[in-house]
């Protein structure tokens, strides 16, 4: 028998998808070869992003009942696991009890993100034990730091504990990044450095991942939050859930009640404007809006027309959309399937769905009251909207359009399907507003973020426009906003930025990434002039080398391809394709396609190793026992 050998870097939910690819394709490799997966990446097999050791506070974004790393129905949903595991549900936290204490888990909950992590590593043991007996893993509970190319389009992956992996194939799927310090960055730390003698509270936060960082947050001061999306909610919900509040009640009477220890959060971003609440689900688990306008066929027939084939997003295929989101918003209002067949959209409805997507259009404020106004006014007027439902209410129904026809805009956008112009268009206007208004935070979290606005708590650090300026007299944050009565400031004591990085490989802290690019196995992804962030992939997931060249045995999935691809982050739905699924079947796919060209032109012997497995299992250690949470 002969081995191929194969490394996998990064078993987060990516890495363990292709590892389920490895065991469901094994079958198809030449007659007489098994192999050899070595999976290396130094936290729990399958958890990546989503540790089970992490705060309990902290949830998942998307409907537990959606997600599953068996979009075929071959294993339970993220829900269903946690049922048959024996969870039940004590408000807010959940326990494996074995019995009927508590409550049921409901199919409609947002789970803790810790539960998560537990349910990956589930799956990954699951997969470990299902492997045809021709697959033998070796898990390295270390970091990959440099990749070599040691002829015979072989690798020698050497690992930041001295050991070196030397393999026929190569899957990087390490996730999401960690950015080099920016030319801000540094000033902020440099002006904490300086002023810390003026105020022993000043402090910055380039990322406030993992969040036990932000203990460092001194109690009653001030604490400027840069950010209203996913990630401000899990640094709200820190500094407030996580110092000992707590939140009493429901929907419009939720309540909270502070411990005493929190800092008084502000928030600020460039528009100040919240992320809208998701929709009450009411088309199941697998359901979702069927789209007659902005279809993948309908950007492909706009690209046939095109003299490049590259589109325009605002001219071409924001229209489409557009168009879409009026339909459903139509068929919402009249309670009944509207034809599409000479469907047109209205001009009241071209004016909802564009105040939709821009709410601050067309409005003015005379100061910070007033925009604050607006500002409770907007969140409490979405949540409405967002109790009666994502088909109930038109509102939701337009908005939930965009999560619907991922596909299309795929279709539009990936692999340079726009023009450079546009796509830096889109990346900077379009992408923000199309997460505000389609990828925010369960309702209650727009319900906690109200009553913690009345209880003093939270506040609105500036309004659109607002400017960060160190104070470097007082040694503190400032916001100010100008508005038309005269310029308004408030004070901060600590910066907190909300916002997860991009990818951009040169940018990239990691080792790995930076060895990568400079040995020219990879190269930065790039559309003319415009470089949205990503590895530079062909349509298998072969990353491009310096010299353009695909890089044969070797394959980049996940974010780490996000710029050349679109919307990688998001895990498997139950019961629907999905381009994540798709992407691990195909790289591995062209693996196996792989090892029989080379068994066909060049032999046997070029497949032949030379390695210790009892030295590999010394280097893996007791690490390779199940990390599962039972």
């Amino acid at each position: 028998m002969i081995a191929l050998r194969v490394a996998v870097v990064g078993v987060g939910p990516r890495g363990l998808s292709v590892l389920q690819k490895i065991g469901e394709l094994a079958g198809e490799l030449p007659d007489g070869h098994t192999l050899d997966v070595h999976l290396i990446d130094p936290g729990d097999g399958g958890q990546g992003a989503h540790p089970a050791r992490q705060p309990a506070h902290l949830l998942t974004n998307t409907v537990a009942s959606q997600v599953s790393m068996f979009a075929d129905g071959s294993g339970p949903s993220f829900t269903e696991w946690a049922v048959s595991a024996g969870y039940r549900a004590f408000g807010t936290t959940y326990h494996p009890t074995g019995d009927d204490s508590g409550a049921p888990v409901d199919e409609h909950a947002y789970l803790p993100r810790w539960l998560l992590g537990s349910y990956l590593s589930w799956v990954f043991d699951r997969t470990l034990g299902s492997l045809p007996e021709t697959v033998r893993v070796v898990q390295h509970r270390d970091r990959a730091v440099d990749v070599e190319p040691v002829g015979n389009d072989r690798y020698a992956v050497r690992l930041a504990r001295g050991f070196t992996v030397t393999v026929d194939y190569l899957f990087l799927t390490t996730g999401h990044c960690e950015r080099v310090p920016t030319e801000e960055d540094r000033a902020h730390g440099e002006f904490v450095r300086e002023h810390a003698d003026r105020n022993p509270h000043l402090a910055y936060f380039s990322t406030p991942y993992p969040v036990d960082l932000l203990q460092r947050i001194a109690p009653q001061s001030t604490v400027a939050v840069q950010g209203f999306g996913l990630t401000a909610h899990d640094v709200i919900s820190e500094l407030t859930v996580g110092r000992g509040g707590t939140f009493h009640g429901t929907g419009p009477d939720t309540e909270y009640r502070p411990s005493g220890r929190e800092p008084r959060i502000l928030l600020f971003s460039r528009q100040c404007l919240p992320f809208s609440a998701r929709g009450v689900n009411q088309k199941g688990v697998t359901g979702g809006h069927r789209a007659r306008f902005f279809t993948p066929e309908a950007v492909r027939a706009l690209r046939r027309i095109r003299p490049d084939g590259r589109l325009d997003f605002v001219e071409d295929v924001l229209p489409l959309l557009v168009k879409e989101m009026g339909y459903a918003y139509r068929e919402a209002q009249q309670g009944r399937p509207v034809p599409p067949e000479g469907y047109e959209l209205s001009e009241d409805e071209r004016r909802i769905v564009e105040k939709l997507l821009d709410p601050l259009d067309g409005e003015e404020f005379a100061d910070q009251s007033a925009f604050r106004r607006f500002f409770t006014d907007y969140v409490a007027d979405d949540l409405a909207h967002a109790e009666l439902g994502n088909l109930t209410s038109p509102v939701k129904a337009a908005t939930d359009v965009i999560r619907d026809t991922r596909a299309a805009l795929r279709e539009a956008v990936e692999f340079g399907g726009l023009t450079p112009a546009s796509h830096r268009i889109f990346n900077t206007v379009y992408v923000p507003v199309m997460n505000r208004v389609s990828f925010g935070p369960p309702r209650h979290r727009n319900h906690q973020l109200l009553a913690l606005l009345r209880a003093g708590v939270v506040d609105l650090g500036g309004g659109p426009g607002g400017r960060l300026v160190p104070d470097r007299e007082q040694g503190r944050y400032t916001v100010r906003t100008d508005y038309p009565g005269g310029a308004e400031t408030r004070y901060a004591d600590a910066l907190v930025v909300a916002r997860l990085d991009a990818f951009h490989p040169e940018r990239d802290r990691s080792p790995l990434t930076s060895a990568l690019l400079a040995r020219g196995l990879v190269r930065p992804y790039r559309n003319g002039d415009f470089s949205p962030g990503g590895l530079d992939i062909d349509e298998t997931g072969r990353p491009f080398t310096a010299q353009g060249t695909p890089l044969r045995g070797a394959w980049a999935v996940g974010y780490l391809v996000e710029g050349p691809r679109f919307y990688t982050h998001a895990l498997p739905r139950h019961g629907i394709a999905s381009q994540f699924i798709r992407d691990a079947d195909a790289a591995v796919r062209d693996m196996v396609t792989d090892a029989h060209r080379r068994l066909r032109t060049a032999g046997a012997s070029t497949l032949t190793h030379t390695h210790d497995p009892a030295r590999e299992a010394e280097h893996a250690g007791a690490d390779r026992t199940s990390v599962s949470v039972p």
